[in-house]
């Protein structure tokens, strides 16, 4: 039976997130002082404490996510669980190169930081805005887009699911296109970001991220690795480097990349992190004949249900 660890990225953070593991389990703990050791944050009180404004700001949201991410897989590595295969959305593409071995936690965390710096900056410069749409297929949402482009910067950020995309660029431009997408019968939902994520409007900061990530270094995956902007595998260091940095501002091919998981034989999706983002998703993806079951990991409670069903069928 092969598994799947899939790690959330923005959206899923809630204050309190990874405290139970914390208080539990003393490796969590000493992966949290590492944490702000690396990056010289308070993540504990950001995580733990918040206020959920501040955590919300990409600047703190990038490490402290990641590190809860860590926290949630180092768990599930004490109980000798495995993947055949990572992915992340967005932000959690860095947390599933650390699972499959590529980077080690420390140079994950240095990643997603300067992540967080260079997005703030160019969100600083050229502010923009995100609108979920759902219930259009991708090639009706990619032509609306296409036509708003006439006014400005707007351009697909993220496919979700087959009919949830989500949409970025200039505020005027993403109203416009919002607007043709209620027009033609999808609900649209403002997303609450501090930047127009994917989207040409975070150009300026890809050449500067690729350089920075020259200094990091990638090591050969000793599980497989599916990447947000192809949906395909990738095994070799410097291709990763070059497809992170174009992922700050291509779209994530999450439902691509959900698909191929499948026809590869994936039967297990275990969403590794806060909150329950991408195991919603996947319940949505996941056609109703196929076999494959969808859990979290992202407290103590949810680590126990998931370790039960395993129990359960592999009886």
């Amino acid at each position: 039976m092969k598994t799947a660890f899939l790690f959330p990225g923005q959206g899923s953070q809630f204050v309190g997130m990874g405290l139970d593991f914390y208080h539990e389990f003393d490796f969590v703990r000493e992966l949290f002082d590492m944490a702000e050791e690396t990056v010289k944050m308070k993540l504990k009180n950001l995580c733990f404490k918040g206020p959920m404004e501040a955590l919300t700001e990409t600047v703190n949201l990038q490490p402290a996510v990641t590190a809860a991410n860590l926290a949630c897989l180092a768990v599930l590595e004490r109980e000798a669980i495995g993947a055949q295969v990572t992915a992340g959305h967005s932000l959690g593409e860095y947390s599933a190169l650390a699972a499959a071995g590529v980077l080690s936690p420390q140079d994950t965390l240095r990643a997603v930081f300067r992540r967080g710096q260079l997005m703030h900056r160019e969100a600083q410069k050229h502010p923009g805005t995100m609108v979920a749409i759902v219930g259009l297929s991708i090639d009706a949402v990619q032509q609306i887009v296409t036509d708003a482009q006439a006014h400005g910067v707007v351009s697909v950020a993220n496919h979700n699911t087959a009919l949830q995309i989500v949409i970025s660029g200039s505020p005027g431009p993403v109203q416009n296109a919002a607007r043709a997408a209620h027009a033609r019968g999808a609900r649209t939902i403002p997303l609450n970001v501090s930047g127009a994520w994917h989207s040409p409007l975070i150009q300026g900061a890809k050449g500067e991220f690729g350089a920075f990530l020259q200094s990091l270094s990638f090591n050969a995956p000793q599980r497989e690795v599916i990447f947000n902007v192809t949906a395909d595998l990738c095994s070799d260091p410097e291709e990763m480097r070059r497809l992170l940095a174009e992922q700050l501002c291509n779209p994530v091919r999450w439902y691509d990349a959900m698909i191929r998981l499948m026809e590869d034989g994936v039967e297990t999706f275990v969403e590794v992190g806060p909150g329950r983002v991408l195991s919603g998703i996947q319940k949505k993806i996941l056609p109703k004949a196929h076999p494959g079951a969808v859990f979290n990991v992202g407290d103590l409670k949810s680590l126990e249900a998931f370790l039960t069903a395993r129990a359960k069928k592999s009886v």
